[in-house]
């Protein structure tokens, strides 16, 4: 398990990423600007960092130079941007950033590159700064729209959530399919499917999206999608300690 910081003004894509980093075990933090991003650096020292280019207020190259200037660039840093040049990621790069990622990120390009991160951190362990001051989520921009709140307090695990006894019934889907009414329209009794078969999954494989993308053929991003439309909430399907 990591600390990761996730920096980006959009809060779809930060509301996607803490979901999908978090599902793999890691840590997440949040921060939607630059002077946030200051803060989580100065009070977690994430083991990766995934910083956006353009912000409103301070963008993330030059964000990376301060750090750089400062001797605080000592964790591997993966900028993402939808409209970055080559000239900028060539920049980044040079400047110390590990990786460059093109939005809308590719789900297994971004566990890749968070992988060949963490491993980097791993090989080479950081030494000791500082302390200076103190200050105060498909993966595109459409892909999700509901807000992650940016605090010190790291977003839960979802696979440490405990699991409801309430939904050991979708073990056995066939006592749901027998009551799927035929008089239904097709597109609801399509639905009432769907719902049922991603119960069976979800509860089958502990709430891991990752599994459940496997068993079902689906890229994570799609599965996050059809959930969201079905109404089905992953997270309570999750079983503690695993």
């Amino acid at each position: 398990m990591a600390n990761i910081l996730v920096v980006d003004d959009e809060m779809g894509i930060r509301e996607l990423l803490s979901e999908i980093l978090g599902d793999e075990g890691h840590v997440v933090q949040l921060a939607e600007n630059a002077q946030q991003a200051r803060q989580a650096r100065q009070d977690a020292r994430p083991d990766l960092v995934l910083l956006d280019i353009w912000m409103p207020d301070t963008d993330g190259v030059t964000l990376l130079k301060e750090w750089q200037r400062d001797g605080l660039l000592t964790m591997p840093v993966i900028m993402m941007s939808g409209h970055a040049t080559i000239d900028t990621a060539v920049e980044a790069t040079r400047i110390g950033a590990l990786n460059f990622l093109e939005k809308p990120i590719a789900l297994q390009k971004l566990l890749k590159a968070v992988q060949q991160g963490l491993t980097r951190t791993a090989e080479a362990p950081r030494p000791a700064i500082p302390v200076l001051r103190v200050i105060g989520s498909d993966i595109s921009s459409a892909a999700v729209a509901s807000a992650a709140t940016v605090s010190n307090t790291a977003p839960v695990n979802y696979e440490t959530r405990q699991f409801s006894t309430a939904q050991a019934i979708s073990a056995s889907p066939a006592n749901q399919f027998a009551s799927l009414s035929f008089d239904l329209p097709l597109r609801e009794a399509r639905d009432a499917f769907e719902r049922i078969y991603f119960e069976y999954h979800l509860n089958r494989e502990s709430g891991s999206m990752t599994r459940v993308a496997e068993k079902t053929g689906l890229e994570r991003t799609h599965l996050y999608r059809k959930l969201k439309q079905l109404g089905v909430e992953s997270v309570k399907y999750a079983k503690r300690g695993e």
